[in-house]
C-alpha cells in the first residue's frame, strides 16, 4: 500500500489501525515524514480526509464502563499492573486524540505550527505508548489482558464540530490532570522498586508538559483571533463539555510551565 500523500490522509490512516504496536509505528513514520518535508521547505499538504467518528481499536482490551471497572490496591503488584495498563491505554487515546485534531479540523485555516506541535505531540504518545507496553510485557503481561475504560473517546466525540472545545477539555483539562497524578505515580513505582516503568514515566512526564503546553497556545492564538476572551472562553467550554468540575490538588508549578494560570482552572473547582 503507498503511503498518505497529505497530512490529513496520514492522520486518518493511523485512526483507522486497530493494532496499537502499528498505530504507533506508522505514526512515527509519519511524524518523520513530516518533519522531513517541513525542513526541506516541501511541506506536504494539509489535505482533506473525512476521521472516523471513533478510531479504530484492537479486539482487546475489553471496553467497559466505569462502575464496572475492578478495584485494585495500587500498592500491589497487581494494582501497579493495572495502573500501568490503565496509562497505557490512555496514551494510546492521546495518539488519536492528536491525529484526529489534525485531520477533524482541516478545514480550518491554522499555520503550519498548528500541524507541527500535533504531529510531535502524537509521535511522543506513541513512543510513551510502546514505553508503557514493554513495562508491561517486562511484567509478563501486555497491553489487551485487562479491561479498560470505554470511556476515553468521549471528550471527542463531544467536542467533534468545536476546535475550542477540543482545546479546552483535551489538553488543557485532561492532559493537564496528567501533570496533577504523575508525580505520585513516579513515588509510587520508586518505592517498588520498578526502575524502567520510573523512567518511562519520567519522561511522559516532562514531555506531557508540552502537550498542554500546545493547547493552552492554540487556544489562546484562536481567541486573539475571534477577539474574545480566553479566560471567559475557556470556562464557559469546561462547563458545558466536562462533568462535575475540576478536582485540586493541582500541579500550579507545571502547570504554569505549560501557560495554564491558576485563575483558568481553580474558578472551575467542584465544590
Amino acid at each position: 500500500m503507498s503511503q498518505p500523500d497529505t497530512l490529513s490522509a496520514m492522520a486518518v490512516d493511523v485512526l483507522t489501525t486497530a493494532d496499537g504496536r502499528t498505530k504507533a509505528r506508522k505514526t512515527k513514520a509519519y511524524a518523520k515524514t513530516w518533519q522531513a518535508s517541513r525542513e526541506g521547505n516541501t511541506p506536504l499538504a494539509i489535505g482533506a480526509s473525512a476521521p472516523p467518528l471513533t478510531p479504530a481499536r484492537p479486539s482487546a482490551p475489553e471496553l467497559r464502563s466505569p462502575r464496572d471497572m475492578p478495584k485494585r490496591k495500587p500498592g500491589s503488584p497487581a494494582g501497579r499492573q493495572a495502573m500501568l495498563h490503565a496509562i497505557a491505554h490512555i496514551e494510546l487515546n492521546a495518539v488519536d486524540l492528536h491525529w484526529d485534531i489534525i485531520a477533524r479540523y482541516a478545514h480550518i485555516p491554522m499555520p503550519m505550527g498548528f500541524y507541527d506541535d500535533w504531529v510531535r505531540a502524537a509521535s511522543e504518545e506513541a513512543n510513551h505508548f510502546d514505553l508503557l507496553c514493554d513495562c508491561l510485557e517486562a511484567m509478563d503481561s501486555h497491553y489487551g489482558a485487562l479491561p479498560a475504560h470505554a470511556g476515553m473517546w468521549r471528550a471527542a466525540e463531544d467536542t467533534a464540530d468545536d476546535l475550542l472545545g477540543r482545546l479546552a477539555i483535551v489538553p488543557m483539562v485532561l492532559e493537564a490532570r496528567g501533570l496533577d497524578v504523575t508525580p505520585g505515580m513516579i513515588t509510587l513505582f520508586e518505592k517498588a522498586g520498578e526502575a524502567q516503568t520510573v523512567a518511562a514515566l519520567k519522561i511522559i512526564y516532562a514531555e506531557e508538559v508540552g502537550h498542554v503546553a500546545y493547547g493552552s497556545k492554540w487556544f489562546n492564538f484562536c481567541c486573539g483571533r475571534e477577539n474574545i476572551d480566553p479566560k471567559d472562553v475557556f470556562h464557559g467550554l469546561v462547563r458545558r463539555y466536562f462533568k462535575g468540575g475540576l478536582k485540586p490538588p493541582f500541579n500550579e508549578e507545571k502547570r504554569a510551565d505549560a501557560g495554564l494560570p491558576p485563575d483558568f482552572y481553580w474558578p472551575l473547582v467542584d465544590d
